[in-house]
């Protein structure tokens, strides 16, 4: 049997699917079958935003030097960041 082939969906497609997932089967007119497959698509779809968080999480500590800023709730203004070296 050949292996099946499918791309990653982004973050945003597995995010939108996984929500119509648990709509669906939230108005619990799914057959058992229909409710078990769609349950195993709802995990893969919430690994692949959890991956996706993740990877992103360790984008932003790389980029803020291995420590986590907290942002702020207000607006950010040019003033308020960092000046580049090229500045």
């Amino acid at each position: 049997m050949a292996a099946k082939s499918q791309k990653i969906p982004s973050f945003e497609l597995a995010l939108a699917e996984l929500e119509q997932v648990v709509a669906d089967m939230e108005m619990g007119k799914l057959s058992l079958e229909e409710t078990l497959t769609a349950y195993r698509r709802g995990t893969e779809l919430l690994k692949i935003c959890r991956s996706r968080l993740e990877d992103v999480q360790q984008q932003v500590r790389i980029l803020e030097g291995g420590t986590l800023q907290t942002f702020s709730n207000g607006p950010v203004f040019p003033s308020d960041l960092p000046m580049r070296e090229n500045e």
